[in-house]
């Protein structure tokens, strides 16, 4: 069956560096636009980074651009988040989710969240907490 498993989280201070990686399995991800996204204490998930395969296109929230970097290696099946001078407003569970990239872009699918449930897989997420 379709699986996404987040690894990577953790402590970090601010100004820090963390990556965190998404291990698909149960389908090919190639065909997929893959993004991330997360979810800080009382507010609501929001997309942070999204890639589509079909058309090479990026998509980077303003709050993370020129700091996080998305990579997707579509032969191992994995999909990585490089995030880059980290600050406590970074601090989320980070998901690792995907959508057949037929029916989407990597904005629409960043932009649109809940798009992801209709059509898409979620990970479990995992904690990234910046602190000092």
């Amino acid at each position: 069956q379709v699986q996404l498993v987040e690894s990577g989280g953790g402590l970090v201070q601010p100004g820090g560096s963390l990556r965190v990686t998404c291990a698909a399995s149960g389908f090919t991800l190639e065909y997929y636009t893959i993004g991330w996204f997360r979810q800080a204490p009382g507010k609501e998930r929001e997309g942070v980074s999204c890639a589509s395969s079909a058309d090479g296109s990026i998509y980077y929230a303003d709050s993370v651009k020129g700091r996080f970097t998305i990579s997707r290696d579509n032969v191992k099946h994995m999909a990585y988040l490089q995030m880059n001078s980290l600050n406590p407003e970074d601090t989320a569970v980070y998901y690792c989710a995907v959508r057949p990239r037929i029916s989407t872009t990597a904005k629409t699918m960043c932009v649109n969240v809940n798009s992801v449930t209709s059509d898409g897989y979620w990970g479990q997420g995992t904690q990234v907490t910046v602190s000092s």
